[in-house]
C-alpha cells in the first residue's frame, strides 16, 4: 500500500449525479433509453385515443369532458416533450423533470381539481333526477288532457 496506487471507490450519489448530466441517447443509457421514448409514444397516441373516445362519450357533461381535456393537454405536453428530449438527446435530467412533473400534474388534476367539480355536478344531477320523478309520479302527469268540444266552432248541417 506504500507505492501510491490508490483504489477510486464511486458513491451511488456520483453516479447518480453524472448520469443526471449525461445526454440521453442510445449509448449513454443502452437500458432505458428504447423503453423510454417507446413507452412516451404509446402513452402520446393512447392519451390521444382516450380523449376522442371519452368526449364523444360524454358530450352532455362538460365537467367530465373538461376533465379529459385536461388530461389530453398534459398527456401531450408530458410525452411530447419526452420524444422532442429523445430525439435531440437532451441532458437526463431534463427527462426526468419532464416524467416527474408531467406524472405528478396527471396525479394532481385527477385526483385533487376535479373531484370537487365532479362532486358539484353530480348533486346537480341528483336534484335534477328527483325533481323529474317527483314531477312524473303519477301515471296521468304524462297522458296529455283530450281537448273540448266546446272551444271549437261547431259546423253548420
Amino acid at each position: 500500500m506504500g507505492s501510491g496506487a490508490r483504489i477510486a471507490i464511486l458513491r451511488p450519489v456520483d453516479t447518480i449525479l453524472g448520469s443526471l448530466s449525461q445526454q440521453f441517447n442510445k449509448e449513454s443509457f443502452s437500458d432505458i433509453f428504447d423503453p423510454i421514448w417507446i413507452a412516451s409514444l404509446v402513452f402520446l397516441i393512447g392519451t390521444v385515443v382516450l380523449y376522442n373516445v371519452r368526449s364523444r362519450q360524454l358530450h352532455r357533461h362538460e365537467v367530465l369532458r373538461t376533465l379529459q381535456e385536461w388530461l389530453l393537454w398534459t398527456g401531450l405536453a408530458t410525452f411530447g416533450l419526452v420524444l422532442v428530449g429523445a430525439l435531440f438527446n437532451f441532458y437526463f435530467v431534463f427527462i426526468l423533470a419532464f416524467l416527474l412533473i408531467g406524472i405528478l400534474t396527471f396525479f394532481w388534476i385527477r385526483f385533487f381539481r376535479f373531484p370537487p367539480m365532479i362532486a358539484v355536478y353530480n348533486e346537480q344531477l341528483r336534484r335534477a333526477r328527483f325533481y323529474s320523478q317527483s314531477r312524473y309520479k303519477a301515471a296521468e302527469a304524462t297522458v296529455r288532457a283530450k281537448k273540448t268540444r266546446g272551444g271549437q266552432r261547431r259546423r253548420r248541417r
